[in-house]
């Protein structure tokens, strides 16, 4: 357990492997969320050493919090790493859930999501009140305890009016935003009461400010928040708007970038407890999709401190973080690993809004392309995977070398299952915890700590800085498996993902969507031949409380031989959001990142709406 950020340009490694099979990592990466499952354990469960436990959890608070997850090797539910956990999980699936589906990934993925936010539901039984941690830190480190056998304090911890955490609040608001897109066509009625409850947690954690760790005290020793909370204020309003596209949240976030210090701190770290570059790499997305309106000056300083990050991660800043001579980013001794998977994490979406936009960024060293930025994020995974001076997998159970003493009380100590005797207190730490030879439980997909500044790793259960995992480890990680696995075809991450269906399509009920109306080519006005060709189509549809809505799919093709300048738009008969335009002037034209379209290029934008097909009408334009 330990703080979270940043990264380093990696030169060509003499380690290279062959090639990693991305999709097998990234099915393990999944199955690894259900080892550190608490509660009732579903019929579904494949890690089939666990079994059910803390069952009485909330009880003696008058609450039900049964469920969750265990941040790491311990038995204690921690609020604030299991909530950032649920929002990398689903940011993974927003960006690259396409791709999920293509592995076969993308149901396992969603109920590892739906697992952590039933609990933060749970977790919120009314508006100003929400529960950050069961259990105790100090009390669960002194016992080494399969959770099917706690004996340690299972006492609960909150938030409240009096006693508030914003920074809690707010990292569960985003987590609550960002699962809600997540289901959003899958699961609706799920999706809008995780938006109700993420926009109650947003003006609990806005209107009563303070630190988490102020009033959990017991969480201090373990997640303190050195950040504070303004970076939270950020994260939590940007996922908001990104999950609903409502001009409170684009507000909130423009007109307080500054006084939080999202436009002000450059960083070099990302991770369970410092939100801005997070905070920053989103706020990019919207201006590079057009979504900034009035406030696009603001997100514009947003985007420069994002590079800044970029850079810093590549080594190319002028502030850059340290290495390992191997190449891996390194921050500090304590779960390294985990500043790995959220950088490239950050570093890779990025680098897909760059292509997307057609962009590069410059850095102190020089200009860089979006392929530099993808090419360091995949040498940290292969790293990751093997390709290291140690040609150790850093991923428990992926390839043949692997850690086999895993900092896990679960995985240390012989499953329940098969030897239900109870395990004490401290028996547990002189018969499994001091054992030399290999955990009785393999724990697949688990990302340990990893290595030293110098690429040193000691396969020991008691080097809990080198071989304790996290959910928050994998949980960016899943992501980037999947983008690696997915390749490049089809990419336009500023455009709206809408998810496959991650199982079968069964029998719609009665009230299932309408054909779509048919779209068609919209013609420019009132000439034989026009030199920029508009076609729509409709891509998706769905239900939302009784009403079908249609996602369309718009082309804007330049047909001539020369270049097309200043095109306007126009659009009637539009009746809910669109994507990838700019306004100006009651028309749309090129998006920000884009002033002119070269002969025989195209560019889309996206619009959601329950009616037919919107009026697109070329309104204007030059050819130079």
């Amino acid at each position: 357990m330990a703080s979270v950020i940043c990264c380093v340009f990696l030169l060509l490694l003499p380690f290279t492997s062959a090639g990693h099979d991305y999709s097998q990592a990234l099915s393990k990466g999944i199955l690894f969320f259900e080892a550190q499952r608490s509660g009732y354990l579903p019929g579904s469960q494949r890690v089939n050493w666990r079994a059910n436990s803390g069952l009485e959890d909330g009880k003696a608070n008058g609450v039900d919090l049964v469920g969750g997850y265990y941040d790491a090797g311990d038995n204690v539910k921690f609020g604030l790493p299991m909530a950032f956990t649920i929002t990398m999980m689903s940011w993974s699936i927003v960006e690259y859930g396409k791709q999920m589906a293509a592995a076969g990934e993308l149901g396992h993925a969603l109920e590892a999501v739906k697992w952590g936010t039933d609990y933060l539901i749970k977790a919120h039984p009314e508006p100003n009140v929400l529960y950050g941690e069961v259990g105790d830190g100090n009390t669960d480190h002194y016992c080494w305890q399969r959770p099917e056998d706690m004996t340690t304090s299972r006492k609960a911890y909150k938030v409240d009016v009096n006693n508030p955490g914003s920074d809690l609040a707010g990292e569960t608001a985003a987590a609550m935003a960002a699962a809600s897109m997540v289901f959003r066509h899958s699961n609706p009625a799920y999706s809008n009461e995780l938006l109700s409850h993420a926009k109650q947690l947003f003006e609990f954690a806005d209107k009563y400010r303070g630190k988490y760790d102020s009033s959990i005290t017991v969480a201090q020793k373990y997640y303190r928040s050195y950040s504070g909370y303004a970076d939270e204020l950020l994260w939590a309003s940007a996922w908001l708007y990104h999950a609903t596209n409502e001009p409170y949240y684009l507000n909130y976030l423009g007109n307080n970038g500054d006084v939080l210090g999202g436009t002000g701190w450059a960083m070099s770290e990302f991770g369970w407890d410092v939100k801005y570059a997070g905070v920053q790499v989103l706020a990019s997305k919207f201006l590079m999709q057009g979504r900034g309106a009035h406030h696009s000056p603001v997100f514009q300083k947003f985007q420069q401190k994002a590079e800044y990050f970029m850079c810093a991660c590549l080594g190319k800043g002028g502030r850059n973080v340290q290495r390992t001579p191997g190449g891996l980013l390194f921050r500090q001794r304590w779960n390294n690993m985990q500043f790995v998977t959220s950088a490239s994490f950050l570093v890779t979406v990025y680098s897909d809004y760059l292509a997307s936009a057609g962009r590069s960024i410059s850095c102190a060293a020089g200009n860089v392309p979006s392929s530099e930025l993808l090419g360091f994020a995949k040498s940290q995974v292969d790293y990751i995977l093997g390709d290291n001076p140690r040609a150790t997998s850093y991923m428990v159970g992926y390839g043949n070398n692997y850690p086999r003493q895993v900092h896990h009380r679960a995985s240390s100590i012989v499953s329940i299952k098969v030897d239900s005797k109870f395990v004490g207190c401290r028996e547990g730490y002189a018969d499994w915890y001091s054992r030399k030879g290999g955990d009785p439980n393999l724990l697949v997909g688990a990302i340990v700590g990893g290595p030293d500044a110098y690429d040193n790793f000691a396969d020991e259960r008691d080097n809990y800085e080198q071989t304790e995992p996290a959910t928050y480890n994998n949980a960016p990680l899943i992501g980037l498996l999947a983008r690696l696995h997915g390749g490049n075809g089809g990419l336009n991450q500023l455009l709206p993902v809408v998810l496959p269906k991650p199982q079968p399509v069964q029998k719609r009920p009665q009230n299932k969507p309408l054909p779509a109306p048919v779209a068609k080519t919209t013609p420019a006005p009132a000439k034989a031949y026009s030199p920029v060709l508009v076609e729509q189509k409709t891509t998706a549809s769905w239900i939302a409380k009784g009403k079908v809505y249609y996602r369309y799919s718009t082309i804007v093709t330049n047909k001539s031989g020369k270049t097309v300048k200043n095109l306007k738009l126009s659009i009637a008969k539009l009746y809910g959001p669109l994507w990838g335009l700019s306004r100006s002037e009651g028309a749309y034209g090129f998006p920000s990142w884009l002033n002119s379209l070269a002969a025989g290029k195209s560019l889309e934008f996206v619009y959601v709406h329950s009616a037919s097909p919107a009026d697109v009408r070329v309104a204007g334009y030059t050819l130079e």
